[in-house]
């Protein structure tokens, strides 16, 4: 068996099947051959050639990955395309790991440190952003059906049996509110179920191969007598040194382990979203009719269960105990004492809001909107905006808080702690102007201003804190190469979970948008409304069609751009040449396209996604400002007016069916390729990624596939010499996403396995988008790490790396021993007899190349040589 080598090929995005990974085709007209599965299950497996036979010298071997998150059309995509509606978590937790001067050794970072404070900015961000969907569904359950809904025709409106809310018994005090209060609870419920269901789905695979599994045979002592004729079994391998100091927080044992840190982060999670939604109709009863007697010691009673539980989660998201991860370990006393106080902090709430005292539901009552409006809307206070009093103003002061939020992350991000300072200042001023503005500072004149005027300009001298000069390293770096400095001037933690909180923000006011279209009978909100939304959400409309319309003019940027790199590659490409016939000046068109699609993406995509941040972000404040202002003016009938209606009502439109519209995508990405393809790639950088961040993030595969890996290829190399399915070298060949996987895999690696591997990547991302966007794994200070534990001893790299100027996802690495240039296409005309032209095979067909075949030889030869051939016995 000596000299076999195995080429491990690990596919990208699209989940690519594992025959046309192994490049198996068949006759035209006809099925290709199907691999044989030597390895994994239907889920995740390892596949080989029908064809392979014990003895061949080089052995290919796909390892599938893609049904943990593209599914094979099966009736689990219908969950999985649901997983798409998270995609605002899985943004704020990609944010997590987005951060610059993440230690090499996570054990070792500080809360006092840049990357300390920036990761507890984060996961108080991601916080407020379990909140924000929550709150939304408290809008819909306890505003506008328990509130505001006070006949049996506006509650016939509603799915599900809500009518006898309409009873004099049930309009009494805040016993609609408690019902209404079911909503949230039932949609957080739900959440923890999904979350409860994915630790299944995040199996980690035993990594080292000198285990034995269940019903192997364990291998007789050293001194147990053999039987003639067979061989002598190997000794176990000495005992792995000691690893020296991590270089490479991917290099963390328990990086891919945090099932403990998980559930603990969800019960935070999901008892603050309780606490939330708890709060609402709680601090409404007791502010507008104070409870009396043995309700009041019930309410406050439950206000200091609720403050408990916001004390204990704001210093738990911050300690180590919490935040490192430490494999499957328990909830802990501080999660469980959690658990209990949040449940006795609703049960006061039910209790308080069912149990009415002698004389109260008097002032709610008269809050309250009369019944009868849908048969008589003429009659007094039908027309009069009845919201929930208060809630619109939780609402606005949770936007603002997670825009300072977003601009301190954004600011500790770049700049450290001096960064957060500014935006620190602007949030206290603004308390502090907002408690005057309403009165609240004893022996303090009135305002003179209005608050959105002390809110505007404090929210602009926040941003200055963006604008610092960035902490810079104070180690000498390497020059850096073109297009791989840090994306966004190093405040992609900001730009990342800003996405995602404006994202979370359109699912939520779409859901308020619907529902309030429903109840109001099919009416446009902002007619003749007798349902009224809360005064922030009236600006989401016209703030949408905003963000459309600069994401439309962004788009046409990179149009315009696509088209003058196209023209230059062209014109190079035809004057390569000398005099071209027509049919080459065709290809060369069609080769020009590819090459700048190659080049738009390198090197301008992330420069206008920060074009777009930056936009955003300025309209993020004036949102901010507009809503503690007052609500949307739409009932004018000048032109401006008139526009601005509209325009909001086409917002409104399609804030309703954006929720819809993004799960139907997500249910064609997981069973459309083409698809796919398209928006793959954020999907999988997405969920790429722990959830170490936020709990109610969809899975992580690579929580699955890099121990799988790890396990298949050690366990492999580890084998007895005289095993069949021995090898002596392996080339993981990783292509695009697979690439990342590959690199976790060393990383994780112990050393006396990785010196019998060869790294093969190809269309690889590891500089242009994940060196950029992850400094602190990939960055041109941390990707050299994988190059020094792929050294050989002689010198040199065991890492060579393919790339084609037609692919635009896949780059030159130089960090590597060799980068090879993949010719693509081999021509511009057929030759040799053949009459189709050689395809552009742009990112796919890299182990088709002529250069990959040259290189595998050239690589399996010194993998052969690594390993010394067993000495013979003596006659």
């Amino acid at each position: 068996m000596g000299g076999r080598i195995l080429e491990l090929r690990v596919h990208g995005v699209s989940n690519t099947p594992p025959a046309e990974t192994l490049g198996l085709t068949g006759e035209p007209g006809g099925e290709p051959p199907q691999p044989r599965l030597v390895a994994g299950g239907p889920v995740t497996g390892f596949y080989r050639l029908p064809t392979a036979a014990p003895l061949d010298p080089i052995v290919v071997e796909a390892y599938s990955w893609g049904q943990l998150t593209s599914g094979a059309r099966t009736a689990r995509d219908v969950e999985r395309a649901l997983w798409t509606l998270l995609l605002p978590f899985t943004l704020a937790n990609v944010a997590l790991h987005a951060r610059p001067g993440i230690p090499a050794d996570p054990t070792t970072e500080r809360l006092a440190s840049r990357s300390g404070v920036t990761a507890w900015l984060i996961r108080l961000f991601c916080l407020s952003l379990t909140a924000t969907p929550v709150l939304a569904m408290t809008g819909v359950g306890v505003d506008l059906i328990g509130w505001q809904c006070v006949d049996e025709v506006c509650l016939s409106r509603v799915p599900g049996p809500w009518e006898f809310l309409a009873g004099a018994w049930w309009q009494q005090g805040g016993r609609a509110l408690a019902v209404g209060l079911t909503v949230p609870l039932a949609m957080i419920g739900v959440l923890g179920l999904v979350t409860w269901r994915t630790y299944q789905y995040e199996a980690v695979m035993p990594a080292d191969p000198t285990t034995n599994p269940v019903g192997r045979r364990t291998p007789p002592p050293a001194d147990a007598d053999v039987p003639v004729g067979q061989p002598t079994p190997e000794p176990p391998p000495l005992p792995e040194p000691p690893p020296g100091t991590p270089t490479n927080p991917l290099q963390d044992p328990t990086f891919w382990c945090g099932e403990g840190q998980l559930r603990r982060t969800a019960v935070l999670h999901l008892c603050t979203g309780t606490v939330v939604a708890a709060a609402v109709p709680l601090g409404t009863v007791t502010v507008l009719d104070p409870p009396q007697g043995a309700r009041a010691v019930v309410t406050w009673a439950a206000a200091a269960a609720f403050t408990a539980v916001l004390t204990v989660t704001l210093v738990a998201i911050g300690r180590p105990f919490l935040t490192q991860r430490e494999g499957a370990s328990p909830l802990g006393r501080w999660s469980i004492a959690v658990i209990i106080l949040t449940g006795l902090g609703v049960a006061g709430t039910f209790a308080v809001l069912l149990l009415t005292d002698a004389a109260t539901g008097s002032a709610l009552a008269e809050l309250r909107p009369p019944a009868g409006c849908d048969q008589d809307p003429t009659q007094p206070g039908c027309r009069t905006d009845r919201s929930l009093p208060g809630f619109d103003r939780v609402v606005a002061w949770l936007g603002t808080g997670q825009l300072l939020l977003l601009i301190a992350i954004g600011a500790t991000a770049r700049s450290g702690r001096r960064g957060g300072a500014t935006p620190a200042a602007a949030a206290l001023l603004i308390a502090l102007g907002a408690a005057w503005c309403h009165g609240w500072l004893p022996a303090a004149p009135p305002s003179p201003v209005a608050l959105w005027q002390f809110a505007l300009p404090l929210l602009a001298l926040a941003g200055i804190g963006l604008l610092l000069p960035r902490t810079r390293p104070t180690t000498v770096k390497q020059p850096l190469e073109p297009h791989t400095d840090l994306a966004w001037r190093g405040q992609a933690p900001a730009v990342i979970a800003g996405f995602g909180w404006l994202l979370c923000l359109a699912y939520s006011n779409g859901v308020l948008y619907w529902f309030t279209n429903r109840l109001n009978g099919g009416d446009t909100p902002g007619g003749r409304s007798l349902v009224f939304l809360p005064t922030p959400v009236t600006w989401a409309g016209l703030t949408f069609a905003a963000t459309l319309l600069m994401l439309a003019l962004v788009a046409i940027r990179a149009a315009v751009l696509f088209h003058q790199l196209r023209r230059r590659e062209y014109a190079q490409l035809s004057a390569r040449g000398g005099r071209l016939s027509a049919h080459d000046l065709r290809r060369a068109r069609d080769v020009s396209t590819h090459q700048a699609l190659h080049r738009l993406v390198g090197e301008h995509a992330l420069r206008l996604t920060g074009w777009y941040a930056a936009a955003m972000a300025v309209l993020a404040v004036l949102g901010c400002a507009a809503v503690l202002a007052r609500p949307l003016p739409l009932n004018g009938t000048d032109g401006p007016t008139v526009v601005i209606k509209a325009v909001a009502n086409v917002g409104d439109a399609l804030l309703g069916w954006l929720p819809v519209a993004v799960a139907a995508v997500g249910l064609l990405v997981y069973r459309k390729n083409t698809i796919r393809r398209s928006v793959g790639v954020v999907w999988d950088v997405g969920t790429f990624w722990p959830r170490a961040a936020h709990p109610l993030a969809p899975p992580s595969y690579a929580e699955r596939a890099v121990p799988e890996l790890l396990t298949r290829t050690a366990g492999l190399i580890a084998l007895a010499e005289h095993d069949p399915r021995r090898v002596d070298g392996i080339i993981l060949s990783g292509h695009s996403q697979g690439t990342v996987i590959c690199t976790a895999v060393i990383l994780q690696m112990p050393n006396r396995w990785r010196r019998r591997i060869w790294f093969f990547s190809y269309g690889c991302q590891l500089t242009r988008l994940y060196g950029r966007i992850f400094p602190a794994y990939f960055g041109p200070d941390r990707l050299p790490v994988l190059a020094e534990v792929l050294t050989r001893p002689g010198g040199g790299t065991r890492w060579t790396n393919f790339w084609r100027d037609t692919d635009p996802l896949g780059w030159s690495v130089t960090a590597g021993e060799r980068d090879i240039a993949v010719t693509d296409p081999e021509a511009l005309h057929p030759s040799d007899g053949e009459v189709a032209d050689p395809p552009i095979r742009s990112h796919s067909g890299y182990p088709e190349a002529a250069e990959f075949q040259r290189e595998r030889s050239r690589v399996a030869w010194l993998l052969r040589r690594a390993v010394p051939s067993p000495r013979r016995g003596l006659g």
